[in-house]
């Protein structure tokens, strides 16, 4: 990626008239001095004058003199004319690739703007809602901050892919007009070529500087360089896989251990920023090295996990890090290759299990290996599960496999997430919670869900094997619920339960089906209790909070809406509206109790952070929609602003005045949640009555019976939560 990247005005204002112009000029160019070169098309040639000089009898100076500048003539002209081919390519690569830049960049402009979004001229997305007067009577929702996230990311994205095509193709032809008095004729055919030559230049050049120097004592300038090509080239395979390969796997982790524990310490001040930088792109650049199959890549891969178990130490010591607490260390970072992550983690399970002794020696070490700098010990789990976290295909295979270790096979679901015997005791920190299983939410994250932990990506629909995994996560913490008090998992079971909210939904609603985004979790087969439980215990944390309210908010209403959609299959329609209404309501009712003991009884969160989390959690509002199978009976812009109107119901009847004042009384709470939670489901059910073409008398008494079935349902929800 460049690393100053063009604004958005300069995208659009880019004009590729001039550079059109210049691609036309160089296929005439290339053309004539092909033909002076070869010949092609007759006339007098470079390559007849060579053919000629050499099969001349040549006497005297001539000999030695005329015939060497006739012939180095020639070669000239056959380079000139090589020249002009790259210059042609590389010019012509660019303007094409300029032009997509710039219409990725409308698309994403004119997308965003039906958000009302507006892109800035650096690329910014601000919201463009008209004040109230200019708006008159028309409801025109505000975009929330994940959608004004989104659309900057977007933004960005196409903004660092025209800087990309911007940077190679300067270098590349910067490079062709080196000498002014020589040509080269073996320039890259194109930007695609050029971009893997520059890489491979890149790589052989640091690679050499990491073997014939201490990379612990480079300078800032020499870090901040290194960190500068890493940006650059991290996703380009030709830089990735020279640099790894040109090191050798062993190389590889000795220049991370020496890089970033140097003799005295971790590195501290604006080098350590610096060096927190280089560790995120080192892990990228071998994510991409790690796609390659080449038999030099296949060999590092292979030699690294040979390693694990491998001292690296500085300075000759004979004491420090192991192969396995390195190498895990730059796993942060990017999507490592599937079968290179499951082959390692294998090894790691086997390496821990079979060490003689206590495992929590295995880790011992403390050389600062992970920046910002911590007084922690290397647990290459840890880096390993961040790895898997951001590999879906890779953590669903690793959860459902076992290693086999001193002659016991034992299932990795067994030894690192559920509570046996045989579990692996993670370390913990300060705090006595486990270090490395905020990682560890972030694989399961991954596994369940479909994408990468951290991904705006839509979820493919849930496979079987990610729907059994919802099913072992909801069984394990549904029956040791304690093992989620303060859990940093917490936060990811958050968003698998509003990913899952439909089959949650399903799973509390007995015998009544609710249809699920592909394959079902079947949470209804588990032990009474343990569904309820989970969420329960899950929903004390502020962000897990805000996903699964809106998610259910969103699904509640949807379903309802679907009912509406379909009102002429059933027989005793208000019957089935409750059916479609309850479970949503206990869970409203469970969230309500969760958050009044995390705020009031436990005093482990507070109101404003819960606040918050409506906010910055409210795509799954939009996401619960997108699953959804019937969908709504509108479209387009119609079902947009549905989506709006949900948000803002979430975030205006869930929000808490978090004054002192306001937080004295629990009960109070706890009742103003249900009649907010009443309301939401009554301007939802008369919305969805309206629509449907239900006269407004009509409408407001189904509304109100579905408000009712709400406080049903809540009080349900809060008797089991606080139970």
């Amino acid at each position: 990626m460049a690393t100053e990247t063009m604004t958005a005005q300069e995208l659009t204002d880019l004009r590729l008239g001039t550079l059109d112009t210049a691609v036309t000029d160089w296929e005439t160019m290339s053309k004539r001095l092909k033909t002076l070169s070869t010949g092609e098309g007759g006339g007098v040639n470079a390559k007849r004058l060579q053919t000629e000089a050499n099969a001349a009898d040549w006497n005297g100076v001539n000999a030695t003199v005329t015939k060497s500048f006739v012939t180095k003539t020639a070669v000239e002209f056959q380079d000139v004319a090589g020249q002009a081919t790259s210059v042609l390519g590389i010019l012509r690569d660019a303007s094409a690739a300029f032009k997509k830049h710039k219409a990725d960049l409308r698309t994403v402009i004119d997308d965003v703007a039906k958000r009302n979004i507006y892109i800035n001229a650096k690329g910014g997305a601000v919201a463009s809602v008209p004040s109230g007067a200019a708006a008159g009577n028309g409801d025109i929702p505000t975009p929330s901050d994940e959608e004004l996230a989104v659309a900057e990311r977007r933004v960005k994205r196409v903004l660092w892919e025209a800087s990309e095509t911007d940077r190679i193709a300067a270098r590349a032809l910067r490079a062709l007009a080196r000498n002014k008095h020589d040509f080269t004729g073996d320039g890259p055919g194109g930007l695609k070529e050029a971009d893997d030559r520059q890489g491979k230049a890149d790589a052989d050049y640091w690679a050499k500087r990491v073997k014939e120097s201490d990379p612990g004592e480079w300078s800032d300038k020499d870090v901040e360089r290194f960190n500068e090509t890493l940006i650059n080239q991290r996703d380009n395979p030709g830089f990735s896989e020279r640099f790894a390969t040109t090191l050798g796997a062993e190389g590889t982790l000795q220049f991370w251990r020496d890089l970033a524990a140097p003799p005295g310490g971790a590195v501290e001040g604006e080098r350590a920023k610096v060096l927190a930088q280089v560790q995120d792109n080192l892990s990228m650049t071998l994510a991409t090295a790690s796609h390659s199959d080449s038999p030099a890549m296949e060999n590092w891969k292979r030699d690294v996990i040979a390693a694990g178990d491998k001292p690296f130490p500085i300075q000759n010591l004979p004491m420090g890090p192991n192969g396995f607490q390195v190498m895990s260390s730059l796993m942060g970072k990017g999507k490592f290759d599937d079968a290179f992550l499951n082959d390692y983690g294998t090894a790691l399970v086997k390496h821990e299990r079979e060490f003689p002794g206590d495992p929590k020696v295995a880790w011992r070490d403390t050389a600062n290996l992970n920046y910002p700098p911590t007084d922690e010990p290397n647990d290459p789990f840890a880096g390993f599960m961040e790895g898997l976290g951001h590999n879906p295909e890779a953590s669903l295979e690793f959860f459902n496999d076992s290693v086999k270790a001193d002659g016991k096979d034992l299932d990795n679901w067994d030894y690192l997430v559920a509570k046996s015997d045989d579990a692996r005791e993670w370390p913990v920190g300060e705090d006595g919670k486990p270090l490395g299983h905020d990682a560890l939410g972030h694989a399961l994250e991954s596994a369940t869900i479909g994408v990468p932990h951290d991904s705006d990506a839509t979820p493919p629909k849930h496979s079987a094997g990610s729907a059994e995994l919802v099913n072992r996560i909801v069984s394990e913490f549904g029956k040791n619920s304690d093992r989620l008090d303060e859990s940093p998992m917490n936060d990811s079971f958050g968003n698998i339960t509003a990913e899952y909210m439909r089959d949650v939904q399903d799973g509390m609603n007995g015998d009544r089906e609710i249809k699920t985004y592909g394959s079902n979790a079947n949470l209804g087969d588990l032990p009474r209790g343990q569904l309820k439980d989970f969420i329960a215990q899950v929903g004390k944390d502020p962000d897990a909070y805000g996903a699964i309210i809106n998610s259910q908010q969103a699904v509640t209403t949807e379903l309802v809406n679907e009912g509406y959609h379909d009102k002429a299959k059933y027989a005793e329609f208000s019957e089935e509206i409750a059916n479609r209404i309850t479970p949503g309501a206990e869970i409203a009712g469970i969230m309500a109790e969760s958050r009044t003991q995390a705020v009031y009884d436990d005093k482990i969160a507070a109101d404003a952070e819960f606040n918050e989390s409506l906010a910055t959690t409210d795509k799954w509002a939009g996401r619960a929609i997108d699953m959804g199978l019937s969908r709504f009976p509108v479209a387009g812009d119609a079902a947009g602003m549905i989506i709006e109107d949900i948000r803002g119901a979430v975030v205006e009847h869930y929000t808490r005045d978090s004054s002192e004042q306001a937080g004295q009384d629990r009960s109070d709470f706890l009742e103003e949640q249900r009649s907010k939670s009443a309301d939401a489901m009554y301007d939802a059910t008369y919305q969805a009555a309206i629509e449907s073409g239900t006269d407004p008398e009509n409408a407001r008494s189904q509304a109100d019976s579905a408000a009712r079935e709400v406080r049903v349902g809540y009080g349900m929800g809060r008797q089991r939560a606080g139970s």
